[in-house]
């Protein structure tokens, strides 16, 4: 049996994100200008609703769609708060922040640099999506890192 690869999978990465929002169309908006992110593929149903689209932050990719309650697909809106959050590493988190926070993000927490050698910053979206990004400042061994936490 022959498989045919119908649509390949980014090198390196095998776990998407699938986030859902209220107004997908706004969100991919919104993506662009605050994260960078570009907009792979998009498909719409007929109702008018975004069934799938698919965006990269640099090498990261993740997916997106409208809510779909009766199939139990909806949003942090709906839902009051969300459990999860998606962790991206950039180049420079604190130029992304500083755009992000221009295009209407809420920083939870700004950049700083962390014991573990990531200067990281948390964020949410307008969507309720909870968003880390970071970038690696230093290699830090797991001693290094021991040694980090214990004199906190």
């Amino acid at each position: 049996m022959t498989k045919s690869k119908v649509h390949p999978v980014p090198d390196g990465q095998t776990c998407f994100p699938y986030l859902s929002a209220r107004s997908a169309a706004e969100a991919i908006e919104f993506y662009k200008r605050a994260f960078g992110a570009r907009e792979d593929s998009r498909i719409p149903m007929p109702d008018g609703r975004i069934g799938h689209a698919e965006l990269s932050i640099g090498r990261a990719r993740f997916f997106l769609s409208d809510e779909y309650p009766e199939l139990g697909a909806v949003s942090p809106e709906t839902l009051g708060g969300s459990s999860a959050a998606v962790v991206v590493y950039v180049e420079d988190v604190d130029a992304l922040v500083a755009q992000a926070a221009a295009a209407g993000a809420t920083i939870d927490r700004p950049p700083q640099d962390k014991p573990f050698g990531d200067r990281a910053a948390w964020l949410r979206d307008p969507f309720g999506h909870r968003w880390s990004f970071a970038s690696r400042i230093e290699d830090v061994s797991p001693e290094e890192l021991q040694r980090r936490l214990s004199a906190v």
